[in-house]
């Protein structure tokens, strides 16, 4: 089942900068409307909205709708803007995502490792940003229940059109995509970082689990695993950057746009395909006895003082409660 993408509309959060940012730009190239859902947009997220919101050069439009993806009102707003501006939505992707939740910033900070998971910062305790009352953690709502909602309201809408008169609901002669973002971290676990790498296996079986649905309804659920890649995530945070040793080599977040397109157009990569991106090296990731990622784009040279920094933590007096 191969879907075109120009002439239909697409769904994208966290299309505000990042890896979502070039996918929305490149569907838009290709004739395809966007709604942009995120909380805000930078500069150049701005400046693609306005080019697609009135360019008569192009016969694809581009919306922004602010949307706090933890807030399941505000994700279903996103289809009744796609709804109300484009008459439906045909590609979805869920993808924003934090490699740790925004917490407090410290001046100065106690730890280099700071703005990474807040496994080593427990709930209630700065700079945590989870509180004790609140009962969760807000790299689980975004990383994996937020895709999750997400996908079941863009199945909703796939097999239960608003329209049904001038939308068809999703058949194997008229397909839909969903597609997520997991990482290598759902293969190469690490220490620093165990919450979002339980989030990003959560995203591969999600993915997976739902492989069936193109051939029984039309819709076909895949996902990209990308390496490094130089988005804002790590370039506007020097504590961050601190990680990236000479030897380690960036993906850009165009190249794994473009695979995220190759998921949605291309016969082959069928529901329930992961497609790990490295720099120059793409390959399919298999569910079992899987060769795991290799090559450049794939490391972070950093992580051992990152290790040392979370073993400092959890040995203090009274950690974890």
């Amino acid at each position: 089942m191969a879907l075109s993408v120009a002439g239909k509309t697409a769904i994208v959060t966290g299309a505000g900068s990042g890896i979502n940012l070039s996918f929305a730009h490149l569907l838009l190239s290709k004739n395809c409307n966007v709604v942009l859902a995120d909380l805000a947009l930078r500069p150049e997220a701005e400046e693609l909205v306005s080019q697609y919101s009135s360019s008569p050069e192009s016969s694809a439009r581009a919306v922004f709708q602010k949307t706090d993806v933890t807030d399941w009102s505000q994700l279903t707003r996103m289809f009744d803007v796609a709804d109300k501006e484009f008459g439906g939505v045909d590609i979805v992707c869920p993808g924003a995502g934090v490699y740790e939740p925004k917490i407090q910033q410290l001046n100065p900070p106690t730890h280099a490792f700071q703005h990474f998971s807040n496994f080593w910062y427990p709930p209630g305790k700065p700079p945590s940003k989870d509180t004790l009352d609140s009962s969760r953690y807000a790299a689980i709502d975004i990383n994996i229940t937020h895709p999750i909602r997400v996908t079941q309201l863009a199945i909703s809408h796939f097999l239960s059109p608003p329209n049904p008169q001038s939308t068809p609901r999703a058949s194997p002669t008229n397909p839909k995509s969903i597609i997520h973002i997991s990482s290598i971290a759902a293969q190469r676990t690490l220490l620093p970082t165990p919450i979002y790498c339980a989030s990003k296996h959560a995203i591969s079986g999600f993915v997976r689990s739902l492989a069936s649905l193109e051939q029984r309804a039309g819709i076909r659920v895949t996902a990209v695993a990308p390496g490094v890649i130089k988005t804002p995530l790590w370039t506007d945070h020097p504590e961050k950057m601190k990680m990236i040793k000479e030897n380690d080599k960036w993906i850009s977040p165009e190249e794994v746009a473009d695979v995220m397109l190759a998921c949605v157009q291309e016969e082959g990569n069928v529901g329930g395909t992961i497609l790990e991106v490295g720099k120059g090296k793409i390959r399919k990731v298999e569910a079992l006895m899987d060769e795991g990622p290799s090559g450049e784009g794939h490391t972070v040279g950093g992580i051992s003082e990152l290790e040392e920094e979370a073993v400092e933590l959890m040995m203090k007096e009274g950690w974890g409660r």
